[in-house]
């Protein structure tokens, strides 16, 4: 029997079958996938075969039918593993605070270089615009530069009073979406108004830390009104990058992609190469300084030689 992961919780999986049913399900034995070594061998938007238990309630994950692609992150305790955070995505949208709690541009980088990577479109959505003072409307604007020039989808909401849902309503129609970003950001609240009657717990945003709380555990996958399915992920204090090597870095930034190949040398590593058409361009103000440092940033980390 097919079915659709559409929850994880560790060890046990709900199963959505053909016939609507939802279904817990468990892995047998030890299941492993060919792919890549990670802590959890079944994500959120899996296509699975299932069999039942004698209960006929239950059932038993026997195989994982090929993804079409999957956003990953380097694990928090396994540094050399990874976890898939979501398969099967047809855009993946982070949801970015400027404050309450802020999302810097680093962390906004890798999440979509990791999307870039793993060819999955992706945009941002800046949320809590009730909170924005003049000067708060001002970095926005700044900040939707950056990557509307570059090639991202930027959307302003305020999930508290509702401003602009239906935009993005419109955007996660017939649609998978995955939702990610810090804990706080209000991903909750902004799914809260977007599903009615979905009811998802929210979390204030502690005063001390101006971090948010996790409200969200585990994974989920949400059936959405106007057709579609929208996935909500647990709150992300740090995303690191995973399975790229540093030469091929480069390809997931469209702003270097796009110029790369005019550099004097073929193996051009955009650092201090004379010649590198990417540091002019930082220079001259065509690459934005802030993206650039974010490449320099992933690439010495991925580099196991510095």
């Amino acid at each position: 029997m097919r079915g659709l992961v559409i929850k994880s919780t560790g060890s046990w999986y709900h199963v959505l079958t053909g016939n609507g049913e939802i279904r817990d399900c468990r892995i047998k034995g030890k299941f492993r996938t060919k792919e890549i070594q990670t802590t959890n061998p079944i994500a959120v938007g899996d296509q699975v075969e299932i069999e039942l238990e004698p209960d006929q309630e239950t059932g038993v994950i026997i195989r994982l039918h090929e993804r079409r692609n999957y956003i990953i992150r380097k694990s928090v305790n396994l540094s050399k593993q990874a976890q898939i955070i979501a398969a099967n995505l047809d855009q993946a949208m982070l949801v970015v605070t400027l404050a309450s709690p802020r999302t810097s541009l680093g962390f906004i980088d890798r999440f979509l270089v990791t999307a870039e990577a793993y060819d999955i479109p992706a945009g941002l959505i800046f949320n809590k615009l009730d909170l924005f003072s003049e000067e708060g409307l001002e970095i926005l604007e700044e900040y939707e530069a950056i990557y509307t020039g570059i090639g991202y989808p930027c959307y302003q909401v305020s999930a508290l009073e509702g401003t602009h849902v239906e935009q993005i309503m419109e955007l996660l129609k017939d649609k998978v979406t995955l939702f990610s970003g810090h804990s706080g950001v209000g991903k909750s609240t902004l799914i809260n108004k977007l599903i009615p009657g979905v009811g998802l717990r929210t979390g204030a945003v502690s005063d001390w830390s101006d971090k948010g709380q996790h409200t969200t555990t585990f994974a989920e996958m949400h059936q959405l009104p106007q057709g579609g399915y929208l996935i909500d992920t647990p709150g992300i204090r740090e995303l690191g990058v995973i399975d790229i090597e540093p030469q091929e870095l480069g390809h997931f930034f469209p702003e270097i992609r796009e110029r790369m190949n005019e550099c004097r040398f073929n193996n051009c590593r955009h650092i201090n190469e004379p010649g590198c058409v990417i540091i002019e361009a930082v220079e001259e103000g065509e690459i934005e300084a802030s993206r650039y440092d974010s490449y320099l940033s992933i690439y010495h980390k991925n580099d196991t030689r510095s």
